[in-house]
């Protein structure tokens, strides 16, 4: 467990959160604070911009209308009637609400873009932001109606419309009105004053708080892909000489390689079953018979699925060590408009165009689609017949013909990486809006979400191949030769499911298999044997 771990609260300065924070408030519901000296630079900066728009000085979304209406002067005794207006008519979300662990990234991303102090709101705004994280007051956000520039519009609205009083927050689940759930809680409204309704809406922080959650479960999910890949391996005899370390370490250092195979290794260590290349080399020479051609049983290299694992799975890290890179980057920047910079002229640019977040997301929807397809491609060779190293075929334990065994259950493996296949990039699907203002946008959200739905089919796949490795296990006959790790992965398999010795209802088990994976219990079963993974 690392220090910040055990850590009581996450603190936010604009600086220094990771996805591992944001995980913590999040999933683990840890409580976060504004550092004091974010606070003050907040004030700092609120001072500066009031002196500023008191002088005259025209301001986008301060003295302007928005969007293309920034042509429209304002006069500054509309100042809260502009911003509610703002965060009212652009509460216009649609869909699904999203899940609370998801609705509380994104509040806590926010949070923390605009502690970062250039966003010019007042230190009271960061304050209820944190309270409504530390009192478990979710916003109900709907999942539709962002174009990822300017920012996320609709969603962070609706954690604006909150901030009024208004719209909804989340109540076990359901959408609750907001105004009663203050009142229970004391609270009173916030009203909104100079730029601060525009600051709260025009951001990344939907696409980035969702894609944060996405990216730390996804690398936990690639763990479990190389734990069921191990037990796999074992199971069918393979050999360990392709993650020797020099061939990676030392031939192609790509970070993800080195760490997937060192994984793989860490995984397979005194395993009774797989074997080295010197052993295959000496079967082989054994088997050869005269000078001539002569067939041996002896294969001196697998099928790709089986050897190319810290070449594929590896390029899967990578990509999703450059999304993390990206996405703690952005969860520290200011990504509003305009900013404000002691000394320097109002900065108007558009660091709401979250194009760097959208290109990440469809990366890791890409990545991740190919880690659904070699799961599945090593499932089919455990029920192919003839590529499973003598299994029945498809592991029925008796009476294949009369029952199916596994047939069924590839099915849906099957059928997700073609779902996940249709799912194509959003970064490229740009439609411009707000009378062309907005006319080249990102669709990152879309991004975050898509990636979303690859990472949930994957645990579906990925519970198929966990449910055939332990019935190749049981049919093989070769658990006591397992290594420490094959056997709590099997171990733990089998806690939930039992052995398929005849067909039965099957949908249950695979749900109870892919919620384990969701759950991150495989990696909890091998770090119980002391085995930590990269």
């Amino acid at each position: 467990m690392t220090l910040a771990e055990t850590q009581v609260t996450v603190d936010l300065d604009g600086d220094d959160l990771d996805i591992a924070g944001v995980r913590r408030i999040a999933e683990d519901r840890v409580p976060c604070s504004v550092l004091p000296s974010a606070l003050a630079r907040a004030a700092t900066s609120r001072k500066m911009f009031e002196d500023t728009v008191r002088q005259g000085i025209p301001v986008y979304g301060v003295t302007t209308g928005y969007g293309e209406m920034i042509y429209m002067m304002v006069d500054l005794s509309k100042e809260v009637e502009l911003q509610t207006n703002l965060v009212r008519s652009h509460s216009a979300g649609v869909g699904p609400l999203f899940a609370e662990d998801e609705s509380r990234a994104i509040v806590a991303a926010r949070l923390n873009a605009l502690a970062k102090g250039y966003s010019a709101v007042r230190p009271e705004l960061l304050e209820r932001l944190a309270l409504y994280l530390n009192l478990g007051i979710t916003p109900a956000i709907p999942e539709i109606g962002s174009l990822g520039a300017s920012g996320d519009l609709a969603p962070l609205a609706h954690i604006a419309s909150t901030i009024i009083g208004e719209g909804y927050v989340l109540r076990n689940g359901k959408p609750a009105e907001t105004g009663p759930v203050l009142r229970e809680h004391g609270i009173e409204p916030l009203e909104l004053r100079f730029k601060e309704g525009l600051s709260l809406i025009n951001g990344t922080s939907g696409m980035t708080g969702l894609g944060a959650l996405v990216v730390g479960r996804a690398l936990h999910q690639v763990r479990q892909a190389e734990i069921v890949t191990a037990l796999i391996l074992e199971t069918l005899q393979a050999s360990t000489s392709p993650f020797e370390a020099e061939g990676h370490d030392v031939a192609r250092p790509h970070r993800g390689q080195v760490d997937t195979a060192a994984n793989m290794r860490a995984l397979l260590r005194s395993s009774g079953l797989t074997l080295g290349h010197a052993e295959l080399r000496r079967q082989a020479q054994e088997q050869r018979s005269g000078n001539g051609v002569s067939r041996t049983d002896v294969y001196m290299q697998k099928a790709y699925s089986l050897r190319a694992i810290p070449q594929v799975v590896g390029a899967v890290r990578d990509t999703l060590y450059h999304a993390a890179e990206t996405l703690e980057i952005e969860l520290n920047s200011s990504n509003d408009n305009p900013l404000f910079f002691e000394g320097k002229e109002v900065f108007h640019g558009a660091n709401f165009h979250g194009q760097p977040v959208a290109f990440v997301m469809d990366f890791v929807t890409i990545a991740l689609t190919q880690l659904g397809v070699l799961s599945e491609r090593r499932t089919n060779r455990l029920l192919n017949r003839y590529l499973s190293n003598g299994l029945p075929e498809f592991l029925a334990a008796s009476d294949p013909g009369l029952n199916s065994g596994f047939a069924g259950a590839q099915y849906p493996a099957t059928a997700l990486i073609a779902e996940n296949r249709t799912i194509g990039p959003a970064s490229t699907q740009s439609v411009p809006s707000n009378g062309d203002n907005q006319d080249v946008v990102s669709m990152g959200l879309i991004s975050a979400r898509n990636a979303r739905r690859v990472l949930t089919n994957n645990n579906h796949i990925l519970a198929v191949e966990f449910l055939a490795a332990a019935q190749a296990v049981d049919l093989s006959e070769r658990y006591d030769r397992l290594s420490p790790t094959g056997k709590a992965t099997y171990d733990m398999v089998r806690s939930l499911v039992p052995t398929l010795e005849h067909d039965r209802y099957m949908a249950d088990d695979l749900e109870l298999v892919a919620q384990a994976l969701a759950d991150g219990k495989f990696v909890d079963a091998v770090r119980r044997g002391n085995v930590e993974l990269r």
